[in-house]
This record gives C-alpha cells, sequence and structure tokens, in this order.
C-alpha cells in the first residue's frame, strides 16, 4: 500500500499548490467581500486546465497528475473533505423546529421542486434544444435534466457560505439546508431515472443497490426514495442517544483515549452503513453530524475536527472542483447567459412563492430564495454523471458547471450584504433571533461558527 518516493513527492507538491491558492484566492475573496469558497474553487480553476492547463498543458499535468496514485490520493482527500463539511453542516441542523418553520419548510420545498419541473417542460415544448441533447439522450431525458439543473441546491456551497458569515446556526440556516436535503433526496432519484431511461448504468454501484442497478426503473425509484428517508428519520429519533451512550460504555476505550478519533469512526461509520445501503455516503455524514449536534461531551471533539476540517480538507475539496472543471474550448457565452436568467428567475420567483405562501415576509422570502439558488458541487455532479452518461452536449455540460460557480457566487453576495446591513435574515417573527445571531457573529467576531479558514 505505500507510494514510491516520487508518487509521495507528487502528492505533496500537488496538496501543498492546492492548499496555498485556496487559502490564498479565498483571502483575496474575503478582503473585498465575497464568499470565500468561491475563491477556493477559483483557485483550483487556476491550477486546471482552464486556465495552466491551457498555457502549459505538460507542467498542469506534471504538478497535478489526472491519474495514478497521487490522483488516487487526493481524491481520496476530496472525498473526505466532502463528507466532512456535511459533517459540520449537520451539526448545525438542530434546536426547535417551529410550525412556521415546518411551514416554510414543506412550501418552499414542494414549489421549488414542482415549479422548475414545469418550466423545464414548458421550455423543452417552446424551443428546440436538440443540440443539448447527447448522443444517448432524449427529448424526456433533457426535460428532466433541465428541471434539475434548476431545481438544485447545493449543500456543501451554501452551508460553507454560512459557516463563513457565521449564520449557519441560525433558524434560516436550519429551514434552507432542510429544504436542500429534501431536495436533493428527490433529485437524487430523478437522476436515477434519467440514467434508466437513457440506458446508462454507471457500474458503481454498490450494497443492496446492486439489486436495483439493472432492474426496473420504478423498484430503483422507490427504493432509493425510502431508504434515505427511512436512515434519517431512524437517525433522527434514536441517533443522539447512542452515539451519546456508546461514548459514555467504560470499555469504549477510543471514546476515552481519543474522542476526536471516536467522533470520526462515527461519522465514517454511517457513511459506511450508508454504502451498504446503496446510498450516498453524504447522508452518512449528514445523520452523523445531527446525532453528534448540542452532545456537551462532544464539544471539544467537534471543535477539533471543525479546525481540521476548514483548515485542509475542505479547501483541498473545492480547490478539486474547480481543479476538475475547463471552460475554454466549449462554452457558448450567448446560450449560457439565457440559460442563466431563465434558471435564477424560475428557481427564485418558486421559492419566493412558496415562502410567501407560508407566512413569511417579502425580505425573508427573498433571502430564503437568494441562498436556495446556489447550485454548486451538486449541479457540477449533474453535469458530469449526465454528461459521461451520453445524455447532454459537452456545451451544455460546460454551462451547467458555470451555472453552478456563478449561482453560487451570487448568493453569497447577497447574503453577505444582508448580514453586513444588519438586517433580520428571517422577520416574520417579533422574537426572531437570527438578526441578533448575525448582528453578534459580525460584531464580536468571537463566535467559533464565524472562524474563517
Amino acid at each position: 500500500m505505500s507510494l514510491a518516493t516520487h508518487e509521495v513527492a507528487q502528492t505533496l507538491i500537488a496538496l501543498i499548490l492546492l492548499l496555498i491558492v485556496a487559502h490564498c484566492v479565498a483571502y483575496l475573496f474575503k478582503a473585498v467581500r465575497q464568499p470565500p469558497v468561491i475563491g477556493e474553487i477559483l483557485g483550483g480553476l487556476l491550477l486546471g486546465p482552464t486556465v495552466l492547463g491551457n498555457f502549459s498543458p505538460e507542467l498542469q499535468r506534471q504538478l497535478i497528475p489526472a491519474e495514478g496514485p497521487a490522483a488516487s490520493a487526493i481524491g481520496a482527500i476530496y472525498q473526505l473533505g466532502l463528507l466532512l463539511l456535511i459533517y459540520l453542516a449537520g451539526t448545525e441542523l438542530h434546536g426547535h423546529v417551529t410550525s412556521t418553520e415546518r411551514r416554510t419548510i414543506t412550501a418552499v420545498s414542494l414549489s421549488g421542486l414542482l415549479i422548475p419541473f414545469a418550466a423545464g417542460l414548458a421550455i423543452a415544448a417552446s424551443f428546440d434544444l436538440g443540440e443539448l441533447t447527447g448522443p444517448h439522450g432524449s427529448d424526456a431525458t433533457l426535460v428532466l435534466v433541465f428541471g434539475m439543473a434548476i431545481a438544485l441546491t447545493s449543500i456543501p456551497v451554501i452551508s460553507r457560505i454560512m459557516l463563513d458569515l457565521g449564520i449557519l446556526g441560525t433558524r434560516f440556516a436550519r429551514i434552507v439546508l432542510t429544504v436542500a436535503v429534501l431536495e436533493d433526496v428527490l433529485l437524487y432519484v430523478v437522476l436515477a431515472i434519467v440514467l434508466g431511461m437513457a440506458g446508462a448504468m454507471s457500474g458503481d454501484a454498490y450494497g443492496l443497490g446492486m439489486f436495483f442497478a439493472g432492474g426496473p426503473v420504478v423498484w430503483s425509484a422507490l427504493y432509493f426514495t425510502a431508504a434515505p428517508i427511512a436512515f434519517l428519520l431512524v437517525h433522527l429519533r434514536y441517533g443522539r442517544t447512542y452515539f451519546t451512550a456508546a461514548a459514555r460504555l467504560r470499555w469504549n476505550v477510543l471514546a476515552h483515549r481519543s474522542p476526536t478519533a471516536y467522533l470520526m469512526v462515527f461519522v465514517f461509520s454511517l457513511c459506511l452503513v450508508c454504502i451498504g445501503l446503496g446510498l450516498d455516503p453524504i447522508f452518512g455524514a449528514l445523520t452523523a453530524g445531527i446525532c453528534d449536534a448540542g452532545t456537551a461531551r462532544g464539544e471539544q471533539a467537534r471543535e477539533t475536527l471543525r479546525k481540521i476540517s476548514l483548515s485542509f480538507f475542505i479547501p483541498v475539496y473545492f480547490a478539486v472542483v474547480g481543479l476538475q472543471l475547463d471552460l475554454i474550448r466549449h462554452f457558448d457565452v450567448l446560450f449560457f447567459l439565457w440559460f442563466l436568467a431563465v434558471a435564477c428567475a424560475v428557481k427564485f420567483s418558486s421559492v419566493w412563492l412558496g415562502a410567501r405562501l407560508a407566512g413569511q415576509s417579502r425580505g425573508s422570502a427573498a433571502n430564503i430564495a437568494a441562498a436556495m439558488n446556489a447550485r454548486g458541487g451538486p449541479g457540477i455532479v449533474l453535469a458530469s454523471v449526465t454528461f459521461s452518461a451520453g445524455i447532454v452536449s459537452e456545451g451544455f455540460f460546460t454551462s451547467l458547471v458555470v451555472l453552478s460557480i456563478v449561482t453560487s457566487q451570487m448568493a453569497g453576495m447577497w447574503l453577505s450584504r444582508v448580514v453586513d446591513r444588519g438586517d433580520p435574515l428571517l422577520s416574520e417573527d417579533p422574537e426572531d433571533p437570527d438578526a441578533a445571531e448575525a448582528a453578534g457573529r459580525m460584531d464580536g467576531g468571537s463566535d467559533r461558527k464565524a472562524v474563517t479558514p
């Protein structure tokens, strides 16, 4: 399992460069009051085929190998960064959920999904978009991809933006992230259906998911809808209890010797259980965070894991996202501008409508809609998976990727402006603590949630 000396050198060089550009560009973005997470992605973009690879492809391949043991090592760190980011988001998803929050979550989830899919159907029926379809795609799959591209909300990106702004623990964040989780569960099901309709199988099925990989689409959709929901519900009810009880057991040497190691084992174990169920491991990371949230015994371990994640794993994750992009060769600017306008208008208006129907004020509804407009990593996943399966063309793939970056930047700019002004994120409740929480994080600067790596 050991690497040769030159492979170790390649890995270290790549990690050093990724960390330097991620933190430096993130620092510049923060200095101009922009989301640092976007700077981390653009830092990776500078080292990828879009910039460095365009001027010196050989140097780019030498510094950041695309294959081999070094690339595999970087890929493993990339995956760990994603899981740890989702875990940190899960630690903030706790507390009392009011009736107003439940109404908002339900209304926004429904409107934010149904309206975009209806818009995708209308667009496909009104315009000739055949050039966007790949060799294995069809009008039906293109409609679904359009709907997903518009409806997506990135849990990793929006949680990192909220983390950087110090608002990840607010009721506003809880509403946005809960809706994002519900949307992602349903949208990953739709993605599985799209792949089935296109006759494209990824070959990456594992555990119980293997039983549905080649079966009827209906059974696959039913399983991948029920399994993650059941997994989350069970752990919402019992997870914190058995996490705390296991940590207190006398024979649990790991928890007593190193609470941080016990916490990491717990997080990765739930991820492994999800993989065994054929689910995405991010559900395990999110659930582990929810189970660990608010437990006094694990406070120090959480803080230690948080610092390690924000200084190393998470910046590498976002830098690698940027590293994977090649935006030079297949990018139709006019189509992208049209697509961006349609996607933002439909997503913003659908979420805003749902929030207003749930009783939120105009300003609160606008804040929720702006946050939900960030597509980030899931948008990139949608682009890469559908392109690899031959469902979308290379031009549409590039537009999907750029859409994810631009909408994440827009969401960060909106939320930064609201927090900087000291305005409440939610104002429908006279006793809403969000304004005080946001103001305290901006003025005090000592809250641990406001730490930016």
